[in-house]
């Protein structure tokens, strides 16, 4: 057995040079047959003729950062690049002999874990996915979606070329037969309707590949279009804007310091599911059982008694959509007793604060949140007490009607109780690649949407706005999509909506290698490289690691010949468009050459001791620690006067919405997803071993919710919503809170024209077929909890 020779990279040619000529790509493998595909009739809007020469048609996070990271496809630094000593990925393996076993060393990048792994390779197929004991922060921890990494490159569903609508069929394409497509179409279309014709979604991906962070806007910024949509809006909106609002900046997010406190309060997050959120915290579970293990205190809320709630020392239901309620009776306990510490943070307005939640009471709160008051108040007593405590909240808090009021509560009660910015508590990373130091902080309602008037955040509009500005005719109707790493079908809310709207389009572009509930509408698919087969650097979720870490992951396997990685695609179609509308592109680096400098001019890079670059970081195959989160809020504020904010305009605003809330009747059932760790959003059910095994696709309810509608145990139930129905078997579990049914995310494959084998066999419905695109936080976020439901006999 020898150790893989990770080497260095050598500046990669630019795509055209990558890309084969027409004739050469047949040799290198193209397949020019066609694949059957079946999917509903398209149909043009005046009831004409539509596209006869093309037909038409990837998969949660934080899109807007794409543009902020890198304006316009390089890094903003003034410094000259150094020239580094780049390898080609295909020369950086050399050909193995058959007998040579390769092992390799790097982070899984498919959620925001990134746990460190030991694969092992014989030429070009992978003998073993295991976790690397040797990394620092993920300690050998590993779930079964890394070993999955070897069924994606696999996969016989995952595309490998450009694949062209023709009529009901699919064909294989050069590369560049397909950007001159997209540019002609593309530039078409703008030419005839405008910019904001053509609208953009990104997908939760597009954060867990660096090249799609630093070159996708080098294309898609050049269409100059202000309907631009991502995941961040059904995901994690209220997060950004409570930090822009308060701290100055949308990505500086604390994070719970969770190897430290003594008390631990989470609301709406299920780490053992999701492997952390808003917190990259790898062996989650083993830290969570540590708390307990060193005398502190962990406390779940949830409507569900989930997975991470089965580990706690307390689990407390709360009904779906008021946990703002909850909140807000923990906040005004911890005033009202005298239970709160002097901060020596710079702060305006707490004493306003005070008196805006003065009404919003325990005693006044419990009807609404379903914890009985004295509960509430003992657990603001407990908090307070802990010597380190630290309330983090997610998914659940996000995706509701007062998203953005919870994110902000959790914020003021980390803060009243002196536990933000202070160990044990809620701290901020500073990352050898420090975003907030290098991008701007965001912007809010700098403008609406077109028909519901929803409002922008950090470039991006509401998702729940994408299907309606598409249906929707008059100027400045959506008419051409580009989608890239996401599937908003099954991931945003109203999804048979969207599907009609998808279904009237003119053009539609995705990046991305599979045929999915969403691609099967796109008249050009472009798939990049495979996970294992491009390098990779977290920018993103070092930022928000519960310890300070930086790592380079070296590409596993080779690039096949004729691939090309997703920001060589984007430098491609950058290049077709700009000459077919006679733009004169920028200058632009390959992403590496971008992280290198980041790195260089951070705060571990030239001017510290570390003097970290790519090339110092090839010493650190297992990743490097960089040590501890410490206190360094105070300086890293961004706000215009440097103090936190306590008080945003927005926030006291919303309280009135709060109080004037219609609660839902008694005998209502209110809809909540849930996660697993074998599933990761939409996108990893043709994977034989993610699927197998325990059903887990059921609708949960309480055995007294079925009992009153005379439902059996494992009985197909239709569920029904304001936008639609569902058929499901639902499943009797005393983990559900009585009144709450819940419905995984992400289900719901068996779609026509779907190329996904393995996936569409499996049962299920998805969710967001129920989900209300009405239904709104005040930052524009999705609620897809809390949603009134009916469940009847099927």
């Amino acid at each position: 057995m020898r150790i893989a020779d990770a080497g260095r990279h050598r500046l990669q040619r630019r795509p055209r040079d990558l890309a084969e000529p027409d004739g050469a790509l047949g040799g290198a493998g193209l397949q020019t047959g066609r694949q059957r595909v079946s999917r509903p009739g398209k149909r043009a809007a005046d009831g004409g003729a539509y596209r006869p020469a093309l037909t038409d048609a990837c998969r949660p996070t934080i899109g807007w950062l794409n543009r902020l990271a890198f304006p316009g496809g390089t890094f903003d630094c003034c410094l000259r690049p150094r020239r580094l000593e780049w390898r080609d990925n295909n020369s950086a393996m050399r050909e193995p002999e058959m007998s040579d076993i390769s092992v390799h060393h790097r982070a899984c990048h498919l959620c925001e874990a990134i746990c460190g792994l030991t694969i092992q390779t014989e030429g070009e197929r992978i003998l073993s996915i295991k976790g690397d004991p040797l990394d620092s922060f993920s300690r050998g921890h590993i779930c079964p979606k890394a070993v999955a990494l070897q069924d994606i490159q696999n996969d016989p569903d995952r595309l490998r070329h450009p694949m062209r609508r023709c009529g009901d069929e699919w064909q294989a394409i050069s590369w560049e037969e397909a950007y001159e497509l997209v540019a002609e179409r593309l530039a078409e279309i703008r030419e005839r309707h405008g910019s904001n014709a053509v609208a953009i979604y990104q997908g939760n991906p597009s954060v867990h590949n660096y090249g799609l962070t630093t070159h996708s806007n080098y294309f898609l910024g050049l269409l100059k279009t202000r309907n631009r949509f991502s995941a961040t809006s059904v995901d994690q909106l209220p997060h950004h804007l409570t930090s822009h609002l308060m701290y100055g900046h949308g990505l500086l997010l604390p994070v719970p310091d969770i190897d430290h406190t003594d008390f631990m309060l989470i609301l709406g997050g299920n780490p053992l599911a999701s492997n952390g959120s808003i917190m990259t915290v790898p062996d989650v579970e083993k830290r969570l059982k540590a708390i307990r293990a060193r005398g502190g205190k962990l406390v779940v809320v949830d409507p569900r008694r989930s997975e991470t709630a089965a580990i706690a020392d307390q689990h407390l239901f709360v009904r779906p959509g008021q946990d703002a309620a909850l909140l807000f009776g923990l906040l005004n306990t911890l005033f009202e007793e005298g239970l709160t510490r002097a901060s020596e943070l710079p702060l305006d307005g707490i004493e306003e604060v005070r008196t805006a939640i003065a009404a919003f009471s325990a005693e006044a709160m419990s009807a609404r949140c379903g914890v009985p008051a004295e509960q509430i108040r003992q657990l603001a007593r407990d908090f307070a007490a802990a010597d380190r405590a630290v309330c983090y909240g997610r998914m659940g808090v996000s995706t509701q009607a007062f998203g953005t009021l919870c994110q902000w509560l959790v914020q003021l009660i980390n803060l009243v109780t002196g536990n933000l910015d202070r160990v044990g508590g809620a701290l901020c990373t500073e990352p050898a690649v420090d975003l907030v130091e290098t991008t701007k902080g965001g912007h809010f309602d700098a403008w609406r949407s077109r028909v519901s008037q929803l409002p922008e955040y950090g470039g991006e509009l509401p998702v729940a706005a994408l299907a309606e500005e598409m249906l929707e005719p008059g100027e400045g109707q959506v008419r051409a999509l580009i989608t890239v790493a996401g599937n908003p079908v099954l991931s945003t809310p109203n999804g048979r909506k969207l599907e009609q709207a998808l279904d009237g389009l003119e053009f539609m572009l995705s990046v991305d290698f599979y045929i999915n509930e969403t691609t099967r509408y796109a008249d050009v698919i472009l798939p990049p490289t495979a996970p294992l087969e491009h390098d990779h650097y977290d920018a993103t979720f070092n930022l928000l690691a519960v310890r300070n870490v930086t790592r380079f992951n070296l590409p596993v396997l080779p690039k096949p010949e004729g691939a090309l990685h997703d920001w060589e695609i984007f430098i491609g179609l950058a290049e077709a468009y700009a000459g077919r509308v006679g733009v004169e592109l920028k200058p632009t680096m390959p992403p590496q050459q971008m992280m290198d400098l980041a790195l260089r001019h951070g705060p571990y890079g030239d001017k510290s001791e570390r003097k970290l670059s790519l090339a110092a970081l090839e010493d650190y195959p297992h990743g490097l620690d960089l040590g501890p989160l410490k206190p360094n809020l105070a300086r890293r504020l961004k706000t215009p006067n440097k103090r936190i904010q306590a008080t945003p305009a927005l926030m006291l605003d919303d309280l009135q919405r709060f109080a004037a809330q219609p609660q839902a009747g008694a005998d209502e059932l209110l809809l909540i997803g849930r996660r697993h760790v074998r599933s990761n959003n939409s996108w990893m059910h043709n994977y034989q071993r993610l699927v197998k095994g325990k059903p887990r696709h059921q609708l949960l309810m309480h055995p007294t919710d079925m009992a009153a509608r005379a439902l059996q145990d494992g009985q197909r139930v239709r569920v029904h919503s304001r936008v639609g129905v569902v058929e499901v078997e639902a499943l009797a579990s005393e983990e559900m809170m009585p009144g709450v049914v819940s419905l995984p995310h992400g289900w719901g494959h068996a779609r026509p024209g779907v190329q996904l084998d393995i996936a569409r066999q499996q049962p299920g419905a998805s969710c967001n077929d129920l989900t209300d695109e009405r239904q709104l936080d005040v930052s524009g976020n999705a609620a897809l909890n809390g949603v009134t439901v009916q469940v009847s006999a099927a």
